[in-house]
């Protein structure tokens, strides 16, 4: 098995992206589980010849389903070169400051 300096620059961004990831897949675990519960209850609530397409039963779907989206979305298209060179700027000047208070 082949061992990583903890200290590594691309290892640690390797690391944060893999917390980013994980804590993304929870999110979306939650949600499925969740709205799958929300489903269920609604469908037994249901009277007899009332519509299941009611607003009511897609409104927590809905919402919720925006803020995953925003959760994708800054995980998966964090990477863009922008948010890169912004880091790799900002770690250099903690890097450089860090060295000058020594």
């Amino acid at each position: 098995m082949e061992t990583f300096d903890e200290n590594d620059i691309q290892y640690q961004k390797a690391k944060r992206y893999v917390e980013k990831l994980r804590g993304f897949y929870a999110h979306l675990f939650v949600y499925i589980a969740v709205n799958a519960m929300i489903v269920f209850y609604n469908y037994n609530q249901l009277k007899p010849g009332e519509s299941y397409f009611q607003f009511k039963n897609f409104f927590t779907f809905t919402f919720w389903g925006i803020g995953l989206v925003t959760h994708a979305a800054v995980v998966f298209l964090s990477k863009n070169s922008y948010l890169h060179t912004w880091e790799e700027k900002k770690i250099r000047q903690l890097m450089k400051k860090e060295k000058r208070d020594l």
